[in-house]
């Protein structure tokens, strides 16, 4: 499992153990960016010892720029590694009911679309052999805390808020001045989110592979269904030729499209004809 040294994997370190007593390995990532790191990572290590808990340090390199995205991307692949080389089938994250709720609304605020939204996962792969669990979603953070204050433990100041955006941390501390807001009732919605984004997934798998076809350089699509699906299978579309766009720019893109007018996006020219959409890489031209 991964471990922090924040109340909420310290919590959920003594759930595992007490659940699968002998069974669970820790790792806890030193980001490296501030002087206390390796201090905080020796208390996490020092409670799994308590707990005869095995318990790995990983050090990581944070890339300058965006901390927040640089330490997240340094953490995941440390955790790869380490699943891979313990040959784990799952790591645990203390995620909670919290998490999920901040994650939505932050999400919300910024107008992001039905993946956004859809907020932290019950599981998903880490490696193509191990899972990404989390257990705790649906707990929320004050029983975490009360957790580790029954079993004496004394957690580290919250590390997640180091590598925090100023806009989670206040938004945090308005949602702890929000005593009317349903914490769980919030993280439940993100879960039947997901089930949504889940079930229009495979919708846009179905017409993929029945409404898009590809002609040497030229990919045809015969554009049907909600909007939602033919904004989906157009930026699919277009990543199939390497491109990357903004979700936004796709959504300009279809906009066109769906008046019968053209448009480059991300290397890839698009154009209607009789009905069809076709794309291909800008600058080429049909053979044969």
């Amino acid at each position: 499992m991964a471990l922090s040294g924040g109340p909420d994997s310290m919590a959920l370190t003594l759930l595992a153990e007490a659940a699968l007593p002998g069974r669970v390995l820790a790792a806890t990532v030193d980001h490296r960016l501030r002087p206390e790191s390796a201090a905080e990572a020796d208390v996490a290590a020092g409670f799994c010892a308590r707990l005869s808990i095995p318990c790995t340090v990983l050090g990581v390199q944070v890339e300058t720029g965006n901390v927040q995205s640089g330490a997240r991307l340094a953490r995941y692949a440390a955790l790869r590694r380490w699943a891979d080389s313990e040959r784990l089938d799952a790591v645990a994250t203390a995620h909670h009911a919290d998490d999920q709720a901040e994650t939505l609304l932050m999400r919300l605020n910024r107008g992001s679309g039905l993946a956004g939204l859809a907020g932290v996962r019950l599981s998903r792969p880490l490696t193509a052999e191990c899972l990404l669990v989390r257990p705790i979603l649906g707990w929320r953070k004050a029983e975490l805390e009360a957790i580790c204050a029954a079993a004496g433990v004394e957690p580290v100041r919250d590390p997640s808020n180091h590598c925090d955006r100023f806009d989670r941390v206040r938004l945090r501390r308005s949602l702890a001045a929000a005593d009317w807001l349903d914490i769980p009732a919030i993280a439940r919605a993100a879960g039947h989110l997901a089930d949504a984004e889940d079930a229009l997934s495979g919708w846009v798998e179905k017409c993929w592979r029945e409404d898009v076809t590809r002609e040497r350089d030229v990919l045809r699509y015969n554009p049907g269904g909600p909007r939602y699906i033919r904004l989906k299978l157009l930026e699919r579309a277009i990543a199939s030729f390497g491109g990357q766009p903004r979700g936004s720019q796709v959504a300009d893109l279809l906009a066109g499209l769906e008046q019968g007018r053209g448009g480059t996006l991300a290397g890839v020219r698009a154009v209607v004809a009789d009905g069809v959409w076709l794309l291909r890489r800008e600058g080429e031209r049909r053979s044969g």
